[in-house]
């Protein structure tokens, strides 16, 4: 895959790493990653991986561009509000780096259409607003043998790991899943949204960078992967923890029985 005189330039600094090079761009350039959800976490990580050079980058979201989304949603501008989060992101990367393959899917992921959505990219990085949606997500994942990488902010504090549970980590059993953090969807209304709670704009910034620069470890295959741990992060206290999470036997997803066959719409309990 060879790289124009611009796109060397534009690279450079990557190219310069020792861990990412030549190769490692051409890695960037030939992956393909879909982001779900144009909103604050999304907004750093469209914008990074495009800034990166990553070939191909899908959007899933079905909301439109509202004024309140400006204290946080850094990709999109206040002659746009109005506009589809899709359409809005996409004119931003393309701003960004003309050199990125857009897609864009202007509906909001569900079981019904997941799994084709999900099975045309390498990676997914979540970046949604509801439990349903994540739960979706991270089985048509599962199924889909598609590396999930998760984050989540609250008011302020922010969550982050990645997801493999259709490979086996060091120890020879599968890493766990989405659903050994969270077993079941939690009751509707039982978690305030941002809407209701608040959420401190810079928060999404911090989370969604993270965010990005694990897509970007996993795409070059560098450094300590997330699969197994979660980041947990307080920016009142400018503090951080990772925790170990831990594959269960009883995982509905790859425990010993699985109980979940296929994908399904996931219903509060």
């Amino acid at each position: 895959m060879n790289f124009s005189a611009p796109e060397l330039e534009r690279y450079a600094r990557h190219i310069l790493l020792r861990n990412v090079g030549g190769t490692g761009q051409q890695k960037l350039k030939a992956a393909r990653v879909l982001v779900i959800g144009a909103g604050g976490l999304g907004a750093p990580v469209l914008m990074y991986l495009a800034a990166a050079g990553v070939g191909t980058i899908g959007i899933v979201d079905d909301d439109e561009v509202d004024l309140s989304n400006l204290q946080r949603q850094i990709i999109h501008t206040t002659d746009r509000v109005g506009s589809a989060k899709t359409d809005s992101a996409a004119a931003m990367l393309h701003d960004i780096n003309p050199h990125v393959n857009v897609i864009t899917h202007q509906t909001r992921i569900n079981a019904e259409n997941a799994m084709e959505i999900v099975s045309g990219y390498d990676i997914v990085a979540d970046g949604c607003d509801n439990f349903k949606t994540r739960f979706v997500v991270s089985d048509a994942c599962f199924f889909a043998g598609k590396i999930l990488v998760s984050a989540a902010v609250g008011q302020f504090d922010g969550q982050l790991s990645t997801f493999k549970p259709h490979l086996s980590a060091p120890d020879g059993n599968p890493y766990p899943s989405y659903r050994t953090l969270h077993p079941e969807v939690p009751p509707e209304g039982s978690l305030p949204t941002c809407a209701e709670a608040g959420i401190i704009g810079a928060l999404t910034g911090i989370m969604g960078s993270m965010q990005a620069m694990e897509v970007i470890k996993e795409i070059l295959q560098i450094g300590d992967s997330l699969a197994g741990k979660i980041v947990m992060y307080d920016a009142l206290a400018a503090s951080s923890f990772t925790a170990t999470l831990k594959w269960h036997d009883s995982d509905p997803l790859n425990g010993i029985n699985p109980t979940i066959k296929g994908l399904l719409d996931p219903v509060s309990k």
